[in-house]
C-alpha cells in the first residue's frame, strides 16, 4: 500500500511562488514515479508534471519553464516549485506515487488528498 501526505497550497498573487510536497508512505519496495495532476473548477483533472525513479522530469506545456518537479529518494517525497503563476494555474493540485512491491506482482498507482492553490489578486 501507498499513503501520501500533501502540502504547500495556498493563496498567492499573480507572479508569485509556492512549492508543493507529497510524501509517500507504506509498505511498498520501490518508487517508479511521482508526479502531479491538477484539477480546476469544472474542468478534468489534468497532467501537470512528473519525476522517474533515475530523476527524468516532464511537464506539461502550460507549466514548462515555470515549474520544477523534483524528488528526495531518500524521504520518498515530491516537489513542485511552481514560479510566475498565473490565474490560470489555481486548481487543487494532486499527488500521484507508482510504486511496486513488496511482492513481485505488486503493484500501487496512490493519489493524495489534493491541495488548493489559488492565483489571484
Amino acid at each position: 500500500q501507498v499513503q501520501l501526505v500533501e502540502s504547500g497550497g495556498g493563496l498567492v498573487q499573480p507572479g508569485g511562488s509556492l512549492r508543493l510536497s507529497c510524501t509517500a508512505s507504506g509498505t511498498f519496495s520501490s518508487i517508479n514515479l511521482q508526479g502531479w495532476h491538477r484539477q480546476a473548477p469544472g474542468e478534468q483533472r489534468d497532467f501537470v508534471a512528473e519525476v522517474t525513479a533515475g530523476g527524468f522530469p516532464n511537464y506539461a506545456d502550460s507549466v514548462r519553464g515555470r515549474f520544477t518537479v523534483s524528488r528526495d529518494s531518500r524521504t520518498n517525497t515530491v516537489y513542485l516549485q511552481m514560479n510566475n503563476l498565473k490565474p490560470e494555474d489555481t486548481a487543487v493540485y494532486y499527488c500521484n506515487t507508482q510504486a511496486s512491491g513488496p511482492g513481485p506482482f505488486d503493484s500501487w498507482d496512490a493519489w493524495g488528498q489534493g491541495t488548493l492553490v489559488t492565483v489571484s489578486s
